[in-house]
């Protein structure tokens, strides 16, 4: 069975490095991030290099591009001022997404503070609203779910789904599933019967037409215990025979896949040089000992798992779905 697999890839080194880098792991979608994301002085992506590099992404046949926001930013925060430098940065980083030819942005929707769901979602989704308004529609933002640790938001599909109802461009609005994230919120995608009742409640939720990525992730936190912790694919809670579940599922079938597993640097981690060009940086190989197998790892899963799976989505309620 053939699917869209790839990898997040890191920028250090230089933005055509990173399809280099991608090209080596015979990836056909990736996932990188347009700045340092936890902050720093970051330089304008040149247009001579956003052009270069959509062209060799292209060429390689990676397809779709993801960039993944900062993760100082924070949407839902009830703090004006940190909601004012959240937002300008996001939409920078909307912009960046845009110049560099991807089709989607993946978006932490952030944390509400103490101040309470309601308003956090509306926050994020008047954020979203501002990033979308008169912006050019070649770039879809994705909403990611998350563990749901602390004040975070976004750790159920409902609150997803309030979200993009929210923001009156939602059609230039999608969700991203990470599986993680999925069953550390307590989603039961580990066992057959629960990957269907996972399905089920999404789809009722949100849609299946608004999936457009999934972050595949095993977990080194156990199931419901709220901890985001990505691990190797196969080696944590969440399990190998899972896994090969997951990427055969007929309803799954045609969305892209991206690991997001753990890396070995090569040297302590400093801020990614995203306006760098093609260059020999050593930390641009760090790690692909480790997304080699994970990948190596997907791919059995999904040759051995092929066409052994029923196409069946029952319908339960959100209270049978998960015993908080």
């Amino acid at each position: 069975m053939s699917i869209n697999l790839g990898v997040h890839v890191p920028i250090a080194g230089g933005l055509l490095e990173a399809v280099g880098r991608a090209k080596r792991l015979r990836c056909t979608t990736m996932q990188i991030f347009s700045r340092s994301p936890r902050g720093g002085k970051t330089l304008p992506i040149p247009r001579e290099l956003a052009e270069r590099f959509d062209a060799q992404r292209r060429a390689a046949g990676l397809e779709p591009l993801a960039v993944h926001g900062p993760y100082i930013i924070n949407l839902a925060s009830p703090e004006a001022a940190v909601w004012k430098r959240s937002l300008a940065l996001y939409r920078d980083d909307y912009a960046r997404a845009a110049a560099l030819g991807a089709r989607y942005l993946v978006t932490h929707v952030g944390s509400h503070r103490g101040q309470g769901e309601p308003g956090g979602i509306a926050r994020v989704a008047e954020a979203v609203s501002r990033t979308l308004d008169g912006a050019a529609p070649t770039t879809m933002i994705l909403l990611e779910n998350t563990a749901g640790s602390g004040q975070g938001l976004g750790y159920t599909f409902e609150q997803l789904a309030a979200i993009r109802e929210a923001v009156p461009a939602k059609a230039h609005v999608g969700v991203c599933l990470d599986t993680a994230h999925l069953f550390a919120a307590g989603y039961p995608i580990q066992t057959d019967e629960g990957l269907e009742q996972t399905l089920a409640a999404f789809d009722r939720a949100v849609g299946f037409a608004h999936l457009r990525l999934i972050h595949l992730n095993d977990s080194k936190a156990p199931f419901n215990s709220r901890v985001d912790r990505h691990w190797h694919i196969g080696e944590g809670h969440i399990g190998r025979e899972a896994f090969r579940r997951i990427v055969t599922h007929p309803r799954l079938r045609g969305i892209p896949f991206i690991l997001e597993t753990p890396k070995t640097t090569a040297r302590p981690p400093g801020p990614p040089v995203a306006h760098a060009g093609a260059g020999g940086d050593s930390e641009s190989r760090a790690g692909e000992r480790e997304d080699r197998r994970n990948l190596a790892t997907v791919r059995r899963l999904a040759q051995d798992g092929a066409g052994s799976r029923p196409n069946r989505l029952p319908r339960i309620s959100r209270a049978q779905l998960v015993a908080v």
